[in-house]
């Protein structure tokens, strides 16, 4: 998974693809909130902004930060708030166009390889722990395999060979069942929460807490693939040419993150989360068109109920204003 997404120059997140964009007509493979509609980092911004002067911070960094999009509403809409806006990205095609759609706001943004040592700020990742690569398990005949890839007569193909690693709860019934565990994504949640010495991180992506995740019902897993604005489940086919996800186990990320200092401040649904933001309000003021694509954000069978926010923290906790209704820490 993490050649087919970035290995340089031939990686999905490598190359020069699309990817973002509304249709397929586009060139792209999938929509997120920021290319959607503006609202989505306007609402985002009411928390940013909040989260900002609870911490005493005056710099927002943002993971994976995609076309752009949602860096552009969020510092329009801080309107100076931040004095600095940094971008940690991997992606050299992606990078350069961020950069042209950033040109307007000069210095006051920088782009990153990496984490610096120490850092203060308000953290922002949407769709972003959902590209970091998986493991997968599967439980066959009753005992834990490890699922890779092996070349079968010159073809790609999953190989199964036992192995100690096992989900984080045991899953109930003797079925077979695939999963996936998030060795990666548990690792940066890690690093975070050492080098960020004051501010608030936020996510927002599709996910369960661990209940949810690991539910016996749930034996295919989450892995999922996207081209063209289709979804398939195989990952062995056009390989660098498509994304390759899976979702997010809050309960493992709030988890690592706090054994290393950083604290939960919130876990939500993104509905919920957007709406104590604000965006019911915005919605009013805006035209059909986007209050149809905000919609999209909030209602339970598209983005509302399947994607999550989940804050963090390390300082001092304050009533974070996304979190203030239908707050759901208590199930991670």
């Amino acid at each position: 998974m993490a050649l087919a997404l970035y290995a340089p120059g031939l990686g999905y997140y490598s190359n020069d693809s699309r990817k973002f964009g509304a249709l397929p007509g586009s060139g792209s493979d999938f929509v997120t909130a920021p290319e959607m509609t503006p609202l989505f980092g306007q609402a985002l911004a009411v928390q940013v902004g909040d989260a900002l002067t609870a911490t005493g911070t005056d710099e927002v960094w943002e993971f994976g930060a995609g076309s752009g999009a949602l860096a552009m509403q969020l510092l329009s809409t801080l309107d100076g708030r931040a004095r600095r806006y940094t971008i940690v990205e991997l992606s050299a095609s992606l990078r350069a166009r961020q950069q042209q759609a950033l040109a307007d706001f000069g210095d006051q943004v920088r782009w990153a390889d990496e984490l610096p040592d120490s850092m203060n700020g308000v953290v922002v990742g949407n769709e972003v722990l959902d590209a970091m690569p998986v493991k997968l398990l599967a439980r066959l005949g009753g005992s834990w395999h490890e699922r890779g890839v092996a070349l079968d007569k010159g073809v790609l193909a999953f190989a199964d060979r036992p192995t100690g690693l096992r989900p984080p709860v045991d899953v109930a019934g003797e079925h077979d069942y695939v999963t996936e565990i998030h060795p990666q994504a548990l690792a940066f949640a890690r690093t975070l929460a050492d080098r960020l010495q004051q501010g608030a991180a936020f996510f927002i992506d599709y996910g369960f807490p661990e209940s949810e995740y690991y539910h016996a019902q749930r034996h295919m897993g989450t892995l999922m693939c996207h081209q063209g604005h289709l979804a398939d489940a195989d990952p062995l086919v056009e390989v660098g040419r498509k994304d390759i996800t899976a979702h997010v186990n809050f309960t493992a990320i709030a988890l690592a993150a706090q054994e290393a200092g950083l604290a939960t401040l919130g876990y939500t649904s993104q509905a919920r989360f957007l709406m104590n933001c604000g965006l019911v309000e915005q919605m009013e003021l805006a035209s059909l068109a986007e209050r149809v694509a905000a919609q999209r954000l909030i209602t339970e069978h598209e983005m509302g109920e399947l994607f999550k926010v989940l804050g963090l923290y390390k300082g001092s906790f304050w009533d974070a204003v996304g979190f203030r209704a239908g707050d759901r820490t208590h199930a991670l």
